[in-house]
């Protein structure tokens, strides 16, 4: 099989509504690319001292942002709803009540991404928090993600009421950390640059262009 020209890694992590609207901007732009770009997703935890339980997500973003962070995050909130439309996003901050740590859902991502699975994952646990409100922290509700996607779902509860590969994924982290990602979604492109955050599918295509010019070596 001749090797893929265009290697993508998107760091990523579940919590972040920016990233679920990159990564459909991609996506967009992906579509129509020849030839089309391999992407792996890749995890990040913004905040990795959220409890493995997840916390209340008023308290939460009171002690992040302050007792006026509804008020202070309308703004961004509302560019967000309204860019998600183009998309087919439809983002529904209100329905979320519990601040989940993401973990897990990386977890279930990885092992989803090795049954060919990963992008129907990953769309279905963005949705399942940014649009449902769901706890995606919770077993039950990754469980139900995996079965949706035909993986089985009591295979997925098994391995995550064991430590199976935490510890990969948190080094993982801690390597896109060193690299000096502090910021998602972060797209790297033939482990050689970056495009940073939410962007529109036409810098995507600028990419894909740039990356044919010096293709993966991996």
């Amino acid at each position: 099989m001749q090797d893929i020209p265009i290697q993508v890694d998107l760091v990523s992590d579940f919590v972040c509504p920016w990233c679920w609207l990159g990564y459909k901007q991609y996506a967009q732009a992906a579509k129509g690319a020849k030839p089309r770009p391999s992407m792996t997703f890749r995890p990040y935890m913004l905040d990795p001292t959220v409890p493995e339980e997840g916390q209340d997500y008023r308290e939460y973003m009171a002690a992040k942002f302050g007792t006026d962070s509804k008020d202070r995050l309308k703004g961004s909130r509302e560019r967000l709803e309204q860019a998600g439309k183009d998309y087919g996003i439809a983002f529904n901050f209100s329905a979320i009540t519990r601040r989940p740590n993401s973990l897990n859902a990386h977890r279930l991502l990885k092992w989803s991404q090795g049954q060919e699975a990963g992008d129907a994952v990953a769309e279905a646990i963005f949705r399942a928090f940014h649009e449902e409100g769901k706890d995606i922290g919770d077993t039950d509700v990754l469980v139900t993600i995996a079965n949706d996607a035909g993986l089985d779902g009591e295979l997925i509860r098994d391995l995550l009421a064991r430590d199976d590969d935490k510890l990969e994924i948190q080094q993982e982290i801690m390597f896109f950390r060193g690299l000096g990602i502090s910021g998602v979604p972060t797209f790297i492109y033939n482990g050689q640059f970056a495009v940073q955050g939410a962007q529109d599918p036409d810098k995507h295509r600028r990419a894909f262009k740039e990356a044919l010019k010096n293709p993966s070596t991996s």
